[in-house]
């Protein structure tokens, strides 16, 4: 694969020390027959010797990659706790940026194109693969919620600012194990209102749902943040909801007459919180969880040697070699839609397209592509 990538090291750094400067590069993959963009930011101390954890951060509709860069401003953060922040690119909606979550039926898949990327970035930097987590703006928030219930076998822990969950989403929602999540929104937001409208969930009722998902405690701890900038015109506070399965949590930042914006941002665009700095919460509440400690499960070796066949199919498919106990086929938007033990499977009732075939034995996984005709 062609690409080009553009490093851009940051201003006002002597040129001697270019080689441990801050860098940005912006790169390129091709995800669903489309070209699709990222910023990597890599603070200076990043040599590759050490696998660092990865923050996705999600622009907002009608955003993009480098104003999300800039606005939550995790860079500081990152140069001195040590990770990478990767800030993707969204597709064109209506002459619009945007994130495929729940929006439209564009055929955009921005599920696959998170999964092509953490390969991609798996591939040619050192990352922690038990320390990827998802967080975002807006619409970038109801991607990230979006990827917690299809992408939880890589993402540990998501967070969402201002954003929410459609109706639609909510029914298709199906995470297989407990996802970590914090929320933060503002009572006054007029795009994604906290009461919820007729097609997004209120912001007590999505805690409510992730807290359940999670079996932590309906009743939470009440935490006070102190009203430290009184002139910022909102107040905050902050709920957590502990004992969560595996030592899940969940937490809400409820901004009191706080508008659409990210609390503690360095531009100021609406009523936005200056008590607290919602990307340096956002990252201690992330270093807390690790995937594995939710997901005990291992890649199975080499030497299974498990086959599909025929793959393209239209009805039956076999499975050759291996000792498979189970066997989970799920949609691209990872939903379980066939559960056996079979050897043999009839598929013919799915829907033409491309489905991942989950392949267990004991705490061993194998994961391959089937395409339906």
């Amino acid at each position: 694969m062609t690409k080009i990538k553009i490093i851009l090291i940051g201003l006002l750094i002597p040129a001697s020390l270019f080689l441990s400067a801050q860098t940005t590069t912006v790169d390129s993959i091709l995800s669903g027959g489309i070209y699709r963009t990222f910023r990597l930011y890599k603070p200076a101390a990043y040599n590759g010797s050490t696998a660092w954890p990865l923050v996705i951060d999600l622009h907002g509709y009608t955003s993009n990659a480098a104003n999300e860069q800039l606005y939550s401003n995790f860079m500081p953060i990152a140069d001195t706790a040590h990770f990478l922040v990767v800030y993707p690119q969204g597709t064109n909606l209506n002459g619009q940026t945007y994130w495929n979550a729940g929006i439209s039926n564009t055929g955009v898949n921005d599920i696959q194109f998170i999964t092509d990327l953490l390969a991609d970035l798996h591939s040619n930097y050192s990352i922690d693969a038990n320390s990827i987590y998802s967080c975002g703006m807006s619409n970038g928030g109801f991607m990230s919620h979006t990827l917690a219930c299809a992408l939880n076998n890589k993402i540990a822990a998501i967070a969402s600012v201002t954003g929410s969950m459609f109706y639609s989403q909510r029914l298709t929602c199906t995470p297989n194990r407990p996802v970590p999540v914090m929320q933060i929104s503002g009572t006054a937001d007029a795009v994604v209102p906290y009461i919820g409208n007729t097609t997004m969930l209120p912001i007590d009722t999505l805690v409510k749902y992730w807290v359940l998902n999670d079996n932590c405690n309906p009743t939470p701890q009440f935490n006070a943040v102190p009203n430290t900038n009184t002139g910022d015109g909102c107040t905050a506070e902050h709920y957590v909801y502990n004992g969560g399965t595996a030592g899940a949590s969940c937490e809400l930042y409820k901004i009191i007459g706080g508008g659409h914006t990210w609390p503690g941002a360095p531009y100021i665009v609406g009523v936005t919180n200056l008590d607290f700095n919602a990307s340096l919460q956002v990252w201690l509440f992330f270093r807390k969880y690790k995937l594995n400690q939710f997901v005990g499960i291992n890649e199975m070796k080499n030497d299974y040697n498990i086959n599909l066949y025929p793959n393209p199919c239209t009805s039956l498919v076999n499975i050759e070699g291996g000792q498979v106990e189970n066997i989970i086929i799920k949609d691209l938007n990872g939903r379980v839609v066939i559960e056996t033990n079979k050897k043999q499977i009839d598929v013919s009732s799915l829907a033409k397209g491309i489905y991942s075939v989950v392949f267990i034995s004991g705490n061993y996984r194998s994961v391959k592509k089937l395409v339906k005709l």
